[in-house]
């Protein structure tokens, strides 16, 4: 980190498993969405958090997405962060966009958390496709009969009986 005074650290809960997008050099660009609660509360004395969208970028040579590859939706972590203003053109307006750059990433809990965390998510999802799967044979066998019974009714106008 080149400015010491262009930096910080965001605590919190991946709000989804991050997306990557590879470049056409071989790098990658990794994003992901950090649920960072505030420090007071509300009227209700509830906690609000706010969605802090973080990018992140992962060197060529990097075998895979380095640490990147170890963090998925609901995981607690630390970000270190810089930020950056992206200045562009956009339909002849200058825009200026502030952004939020990953530097590092700290696990905040054991492996064997997260690792249960997502076997849930996975068993879940399972579940999921199971029952989906299961609904959609019902309506075939249902309307068989229907369709059996039409043809019955065609069976009725056939000369021979």
């Amino acid at each position: 980190m080149s400015n010491p005074r262009n930096i910080g650290t965001i605590v919190g809960r991946l709000a989804n498993d991050p997306k990557v997008f590879e470049n056409k050099d071989g790098s990658k660009k990794v994003l992901f969405t950090i649920f960072a609660d505030r420090n007071y509360t509300n009227a209700q004395n509830q906690r609000d958090s706010d969605a802090v969208p973080v990018e992140a970028f992962v060197r060529a040579q990097t075998q895979g997405l380095g640490p990147y590859s170890n963090i998925h939706k609901g995981d607690l972590v630390a970000v270190g962060y810089t930020l950056r203003m992206d200045r562009y053109a956009k339909n002849g307006e200058q825009v200026f966009d502030l952004k939020v750059v990953s530097e590092d990433i700290t696990f905040l809990e054991p492996r064997s958390v997260t690792q249960a965390r997502l076997n849930e998510r996975v068993q879940a999802a399972e579940a999921q496709n199971a029952a989906v799967k299961q609904a959609q044979a019902v309506p075939v066998a249902a309307a068989a009969p229907a369709i059996a019974h039409a043809s019955a009714v065609q069976d009725e106008q056939l000369p021979f009986g």
